[in-house]
């Protein structure tokens, strides 16, 4: 086999060259392999198979335009058509050996992001840094399986609004659930502001900003029920003292047991929702090799032993 370190492409061929090759590792020990473009009969049967699509799609026909109006508006919510989401659902069922159709919602859609703690624990906080520059994974347009590395620049301005849905299945274990709500301090937290020694759980935005040789830091809280069926809840920022600089998102549970669900998360500033993996399709997935640069989607600031966190299917 010959090794080459660069490919020169003829013009006039490049189109061809492309029809009949595709590279297979483009950042390490770089090569190029064929594609396959013709199926034998064998291996289309084989394919056919291993394929769910006909099965999810005998399902969906049995559907009444009512039911596949609903999958509609719940694929509304995160940004795909109502089939694609049915297809989405109906294979994580499968795949999960779980019988019938899911109820279209429009709190959560397929796979949510599942916060756990048991004993010995009592506490979970896991954060999505935002600073002014970050790279996120980006799928290549018009190829099947390729990624790369994109540079963001989050220029990042008020007003600021923060938003999740939840379902909450969490107990005390401090007997004194904290009333916590906005508040502003200069340089540092005071335990007290917390409600630290109580319980809580809680997502909030720590936006900081710059006031006369002064880091101010304002916090943007969504208190959330501690029990709750799916719900939304939402907070917006307008202002701050100083000039805004920037903005870090947590999820805290505090002196609490149990289970927090959470999806459709957003946090939109100047026009757009910059939060990473808003729909909850892994959430604590990290990247190595050649995307060893892009943060997790959340990292872990307090994961003792007895807790977790990640991406689920839930017949819920």
């Amino acid at each position: 086999m010959a090794i080459v370190s660069t490919v020169d492409i003829v013009p006039g061929l490049d189109e061809k060259y492309w029809l009949n090759l595709t590279p297979q590792d483009r950042f390490f020990l770089s090569r190029i392999r064929k594609k396959i473009t013709l199926f034998s009969r064998r291996r289309k049967k084989g394919l056919m198979q291993k394929s769910l699509l006909p099965q999810v799609a005998d399902a969906w026909n049995l559907l009444s335009d009512d039911v596949k109006s609903d999958w509609k508006n719940a694929g509304a919510e995160c940004n795909l058509n109502g089939y694609r989401l049915f297809v989405q659902d109906k294979c994580a069922r499968i795949v999960n050996d779980l019988s019938g159709n899911a109820i279209p919602s429009l709190f959560h859609q397929s796979w949510v992001g599942q916060l756990h703690i048991e004993s010995p624990a009592s506490e979970l906080k896991i954060t999505q840094l935002h600073p002014k520059f970050y790279y996120v994974y980006k799928k290549v347009a018009g190829t099947k399986s390729q990624y790369l590395p994109v540079k963001i620049n989050e220029s990042f301005a008020l007003p600021l609004t923060i938003s999740l849905n939840y379902k909450s299945e969490l107990e005390s274990i401090s007997g004194n659930p904290a009333i916590l709500g906005e508040c502003i301090l200069g340089d540092f937290y005071l335990g007290d502001e917390f409600g630290i020694g109580d319980s809580f759980a809680k997502f909030y935005a720590e936006v900081w900003s710059l006031y006369q040789g002064r880091n101010i830091t304002t916090l943007l809280e969504i208190n959330l029920d501690l029990v709750s069926d799916w719900k939304h809840a939402e907070a917006v920022l307008d202002s701050v003292i100083g000039h805004v600089v920037g903005y870090n998102l947590f999820i805290h549970l505090y002196n609490i047991r149990g289970d927090l669900y959470i999806d459709n998360i957003r946090a939109i500033h100047s026009g757009q929702n910059w939060v990473r993996d808003p729909f909850c399709k892994d959430i604590n997935q990290g990247f190595t090799r050649a995307f060893y640069q892009i943060p997790k989607h959340w990292a872990a600031v307090t994961a003792p032993d007895g807790t977790w966190y990640e991406s689920v299917y839930k017949d819920f």
